[in-house]
């Protein structure tokens, strides 16, 4: 992520998908998509199809936390809810959304996903953390929050 706060970013809507430049230094005021006028950070995952995937993960320049999951896995449906904790805790620092591997299997075969729920942190385009299981919001933003400092 640009660590200039004084700098443009490159943010997708959660709403439109449209990708709105916003000062480093007012991403925790709220600011509004150009397009649409709506939030762009609403402390909740998006639900990612694969075309909003590529404008959230390859577009938009703040990280991406991808919860892969499917409505059949009893500790995906336990995550949910502490994923949805952590979005309000890590926005607008990054982006929190959920892939639902049964509607959207292209995007879990290219990031090779064996076993859900997996995590994968996405910068730039590019997966650069996961971790596999079940995890309380606590641990998702400690995790979350250490790769992006390492």
């Amino acid at each position: 992520m640009n660590n200039d706060t004084t700098g443009l970013l490159q943010i997708a809507c959660p709403h439109c998908h449209a990708i709105n430049r916003v000062p480093g230094a007012r991403l925790g005021q709220a600011p509004a998509c150009g397009r649409c006028h709506r939030p762009l950070f609403t402390a909740t995952p998006l639900a990612l199809n694969s075309a909003a995937f590529e404008a959230h993960a390859s577009r938009s320049q703040i990280p991406l936390l991808v919860d892969f999951w499917a409505g059949w896995c009893g500790p995906c449906r336990q995550m949910a809810p502490e994923f949805t904790k952590a979005a309000a805790q890590l926005e607008p620092r990054m982006r929190l959304g959920k892939v639902d591997t049964e509607a959207e299997p292209a995007i879990a075969s290219r990031f090779g996903i064996r076993s859900i729920p997996t995590m994968v942190l996405i910068q730039g385009g590019h997966e650069i953390a996961r971790q596999s299981g079940a995890m309380p919001a606590s641990s998702i933003v400690q995790w979350a929050s250490a790769q992006l400092r390492g």
